[in-house]
């Protein structure tokens, strides 16, 4: 059993390709690739939820591991495009972050909901007064 298990291995590391897609070069990227995807379907959120601290640790990481994907021996490229994404992604998620809670943008959500609001309760007020014929 040992020597048929060796033979294979031997089989999948003759070829490159084979060799690449069973190597953590490949695997250690492709099962890091949940942050960035998870990052760019936070960005269709409320910046409410986001947290300011978290999204900053993830930037400095993805940072860090751009600069170790390509320092290794060879340059693992796949890494590099993983933490690239979601490097560029948090980057966007931290503006969000310091607009909603530190440039204003939480006060003009409230007051375009309140305008909303008044809105909304000025057209019922109308259909009212059409309804009784005042």
């Amino acid at each position: 059993m040992a020597a048929a298990i060796k033979a294979l291995n031997a089989k999948i590391r003759s070829n490159k390709y084979t060799d690449y897609i069973c190597s953590t070069h490949f695997w250690g990227p492709v099962s890091n690739f949940g942050i960035p995807i998870a990052a760019i379907a936070d960005m269709s959120k409320d910046p409410e939820i986001i947290s300011g601290r978290m999204t900053g640790a993830l930037t400095l990481y993805s940072g860090t591991f751009m600069r170790y994907a390509l320092a290794v021996s060879p340059a693992n490229y796949l890494l590099f495009g993983c933490h690239a994404i979601n490097f560029t992604s948090q980057l966007v998620q931290g503006y969000r972050y310091i607009n909603y809670f530190h440039m204003g943008g939480k006060e003009a959500k409230l007051q375009s909901v309140g305008q909303g609001v008044a809105d909304k309760a000025s057209e019922v007020k109308h259909k009212v007064e059409a309804a009784v014929g005042k």
